[in-house]
């Protein structure tokens, strides 16, 4: 199985992450851009996730929220800014679990090579507390077990 790669710049407040999959790059945006699918793979596989909003067009808006085994509800929002279908993705992206702005900024690219995508992500932080505060949350796990969910579903 594919390994999700999970970098952390801290010299450019990043985090950077990429993956191939084996599906078209079609498929891969569907995955990004349709409600129906997001809601079966973005989170850990414990956490139901809801989409509040998601009108993906350039200034549109986005509201996920995910629900833990205990009922406790965690939201994220952002607005889309960036949208070149089926290779480019970028939005603002906060968590709504920490008070204050902690905005960061994220940018996916979808590359097809012979019927596989690759497919990274760059988040951007204001400053290294957010960026630490990110990390210490769960990141990580929570993304590469949301990037396995997402090729189990764009692979079938």
């Amino acid at each position: 199985m594919p390994k999700t790669n999970f970098t952390v710049k801290r010299e450019t407040l990043e985090v950077a992450m990429d993956r191939v999959f084996d599906a078209p790059a079609a498929a891969l945006w569907k995955a990004f851009t349709d409600p129906q699918f997001i809601v079966q793979w973005w989170g850990p596989r414990n956490m139901t996730t809801t989409i509040d909003k998601m009108d993906v067009k350039e200034g549109g808006q986005w509201r996920y929220i995910q629900r833990d085994p205990q009922g406790k509800d965690y939201a994220f929002h952002g607005v889309y800014e960036e949208i070149e279908e089926p290779r480019l993705l970028s939005n603002t992206f906060n968590f709504e679990g920490i008070p204050g702005n902690h905005e960061m900024y994220e940018t996916v690219t979808l590359e097809e090579i012979n019927g596989q995508t690759r497919a990274a992500s760059t988040a951007h932080y204001a400053n290294l507390e957010d960026l630490d505060g990110m990390l210490h949350s769960g990141m990580e796990s929570g993304a590469v077990e949301s990037w396995d969910r997402l090729a189990e579903l764009v692979e079938r």
